[in-house]
């Protein structure tokens, strides 16, 4: 293996590993150790730094990946474009129709599970594909 794939796997494995450390340590841990009002303040705080730090990582694979595959290199873009979308439109969203349910809004509680929903299978797909393609490169 070069030394270009190995710095691709480092990255996609680093990256899965970040995920689900946040997922079964992080998560949890907010939600057991806070109050509602402390957990969902701690979370909005650090959801665009979750989502930057995995576009960075995404990027930084996609760049050393391109030239050596495609498939892995354009998995990596997927997954970086995943993150954007996440950040710069889920995200709001679903902190509108929080904002709103806890202001009481008729079928924001709703509006809020369906979009937290979507934003679980996102990062389930970005694993997935992180998982593929670093099977790919092994």
């Amino acid at each position: 293996m070069d030394f270009q794939a190995a710095v691709t796997i480092w990255l996609v494995g680093a990256l899965v590993g970040s995920m689900v450390f946040f997922g079964f340590a992080v998560a949890p841990t907010v939600f057991n150790s806070l109050n509602e009002e402390q957990a969902g303040r701690f979370l909005r705080a650090f959801f665009p730094k979750y989502y930057s730090w995995g576009l960075v990582i995404a990027l930084i694979a996609a760049a050393a990946a391109l030239s050596m595959d495609l498939i892995v290199g354009t998995g990596c873009l997927l997954v970086a474009l995943l993150f954007v979308f996440a950040r710069q439109s889920l995200m709001p969203r679903i902190n509108r129709a929080r904002d709103d349910d806890l202001h009481g809004v008729p079928g924001a509680r709703k509006r809020f599970q369906i979009l937290h929903r979507w934003s679980v299978i996102i990062n389930g797909v970005q694993m997935l594909l992180l998982v593929v393609v670093g099977y790919i490169l092994l």
